[in-house]
């Protein structure tokens, strides 16, 4: 994977409960217009649900990768899409996504959802 990432002066608990809440998918991501998990559960290995895209598609998608409070990863479609990592440093956390190496020009798309969490994370 290839990743972008930004430290932040939000705590990995406030960070981690904007990228699994799937309401607030639509705020941060640029792609992202909407989303929702089957059977309304939280995120978890497993999980399934689906993503609307910015241009109105929607797609299945299923949690692959779940470490709660630290990590999740994806696949859409049944293609392996972004993992989301957020990490403690002191004063705050690093957040971190990742896209397969394929996947190559997502990743400035990555980079402008970064400070878009940091912004709601903030409460801004």
């Amino acid at each position: 994977m290839i990743t972008t990432e930004l430290r932040m002066a939000a705590t990995p608990a406030t960070v981690w409960s904007v990228i699994t809440d799937v309401a607030m998918w639509p705020h941060w991501g640029p792609t992202v217009s909407g989303a929702q998990v089957d059977d309304d559960v939280p995120l978890a290995a497993g999980v399934r649900g689906t993503v609307t895209t910015a241009v109105g598609i929607s797609l299945p998608f299923k949690i692959t990768e779940f470490d709660d409070g630290r990590v999740w990863g994806w696949k859409v479609a049944g293609v392996p899409a972004t993992r989301h990592e957020v990490r403690p440093v002191r004063g705050g956390s690093v957040l971190s996504f990742g896209a397969p190496i394929w996947a190559a020009a997502y990743l400035p798309v990555l980079a402008l959802a970064l400070p878009r969490i940091e912004q709601i994370a903030r409460g801004d």
